[in-house]
């Protein structure tokens, strides 16, 4: 299981844009200067972004990207599944093919877990990770 440069990097840019889009749209060469990704990157996600409605784009001068919604109706798990993201546990990605073409023995545990982690991540608004990141003495309330 492991959660790939491009999940991080779309929650980071979706943060950047939380933070700071009361002053306007937000470019994407101002993100990339920001967090140090790559503009080529960070305009493939934005792609992706804006195709599952999560962000809203403008042209022109002072156009950049803005959410689409407040960042307390957009959950981590929904950035993550709009880059084409799984946080999933099984080796075998759900094909129950993960021992010899079968199903393995732990398949239910990793099932399991791959839900929890889903769920956990359905949980946590962009909001509630603003919020953190404004006044970290705060913790993140979940759902």
């Amino acid at each position: 299981m492991k959660l790939t440069s491009k999940g991080r990097y779309a929650v980071t840019a979706m943060i950047d844009i939380a933070l700071h889009q009361d002053k306007g749209a937000i470019t994407l060469s101002l993100i990339s200067e920001r967090q140090g990704i790559s503009l080529s990157y960070l305009e493939q996600l934005f792609s992706k972004l804006k195709k599952a409605g999560l962000v809203s784009s403008a042209r022109g001068p002072g156009g950049g990207y803005r959410l689409s919604r407040s960042a307390a109706e957009i959950s981590v798990s929904q950035i993550i599944h709009a880059v084409d993201e799984s946080v999933d546990a099984r080796k075998c990605a759900g094909k129950e093919n993960c021992h010899g073409g079968g199903q393995c023995l732990s398949h239910e545990l990793w099932t399991d877990l791959s839900g929890m982690i889903d769920t956990f991540l359905k949980s946590i608004d962009l909001q509630s990770v603003v919020d953190k990141k404004q006044n970290p003495l705060n913790e993140i309330s979940f759902g």
